[in-house]
């Protein structure tokens, strides 16, 4: 299977220079028109237009804008296709696996997760172990939520793999065909990536009118850092996978499982005898989370290398 390092080197031959197909700056203005095309039609139909009355997590909201986003990433999954194609500057074959579709890297998925599930071993020890939640997926109970339920299926499923198609799938090649150095590639795409979430500013506001401004200001500042520390992540994993799949599952593992508590004691749920009388649960039990959570951010970083090695890389990194 050619590769993209190979591709890319047609560029950078020392013996015959040959133009980018496109620029940093084009690629970055694309990544926009991407976001606006993804987010924009949520706002021009009354079926996928919140509103006082009709609330973004009413189903037929969600079924609407899964259909239009599901548009969108063809639509820009096939501009970015004909980009890196035209004129013959990658095969179809090349150009699958810069998109993350071809090898699908299920080896790699299985070591990104790890390497994710690793970093949240505080919160996993909170969800299965604290507040039993390892009782739930013995009767497969979150499996059948989420065939249940809108909200999670856009929450786990639409979400994560239509915005790993669009931000990574069609936008991280864009930025590599333009030869953009790689730390810039994992930097600054994300950012675009973030500020396409802060359209939840307007549709928060109207969920929760009587909310200062301030507080919900500081809410959408807090939602833009955090989602463009994860777009860096998970463009990161990207180019060290060169699999699509990978972070899709790495994106949906992380909303199932939210932003890491970082402060606070962590109970179980009280337990109250047959006399009435309930215990006073263990400090152990926040000791032992606050523990697992610092043992899990050391073992994501000293892992990070190895858990992310592949020889579908689409560049070549030094970790």
């Amino acid at each position: 299977m050619p590769s993209l390092p190979g591709f890319i080197t047609r560029y950078f031959s020392k013996d015959e220079l040959k133009p980018p197909p496109i620029s940093t700056r084009t690629a970055i203005f694309l990544l926009v028109i991407y976001t606006l095309i993804y987010v924009v039609p949520f706002y021009l139909s009354p079926t996928t237009r919140p509103s006082p009355t009709l609330s973004r997590d009413a189903p037929s909201v969600i079924r609407a804008r899964i259909a239009s986003v599901s548009l969108t990433c063809v639509a820009c999954s096939t501009i970015t296709f004909v980009i890196l194609t035209s004129q013959g500057r990658a095969t179809t074959a090349e150009t699958l696996h810069t998109m993350g579709y071809w090898p699908v890297g299920l080896v790699e998925t299985g070591k990104c997760f790890l390497l994710t599930a690793v970093l949240f071993a505080g919160p996993l020890y909170e969800y299965l172990v604290v507040d039993e939640g390892w009782r739930d997926w013995l009767t497969l109970r979150p499996l059948s939520e989420l065939f249940g339920e809108w909200t999670i299926w856009r929450n786990i499923v639409a979400g994560p793999f239509t915005e790993e198609v669009l931000f990574r799938s069609a936008g991280v090649p864009l930025m590599l065909a333009a030869q953009t150095p790689v730390t810039t590639t994992i930097f600054l795409s994300p950012l675009v990536f973030g500020l396409a979430h802060l359209h939840h500013y307007y549709e928060f506001r109207l969920s929760h009118p009587h909310l200062a401004t301030s507080f919900l200001l500081m809410r959408s500042i807090m939602q833009l850092g955090y989602t463009t520390l994860f777009g860096a992540y998970a463009t990161f994993l990207f180019l060290r996978s060169g699999s699509l799949l990978a972070v899709f599952a790495v994106h949906a593992f992380c909303n199932c499982m939210g932003l890491p508590r970082v402060w606070g004691r962590v109970l179980p749920a009280t337990i109250v005898d047959e006399h009435g009388q309930s215990s006073r649960p263990s400090v152990l039990w926040t000791v032992g989370y606050y523990v697992l959570l610092v043992v899990g951010a050391v073992g994501w970083y000293r892992n990070l290398g190895s858990l992310t090695e592949s020889s579908n890389a689409l560049v070549a990194m030094r970790i």
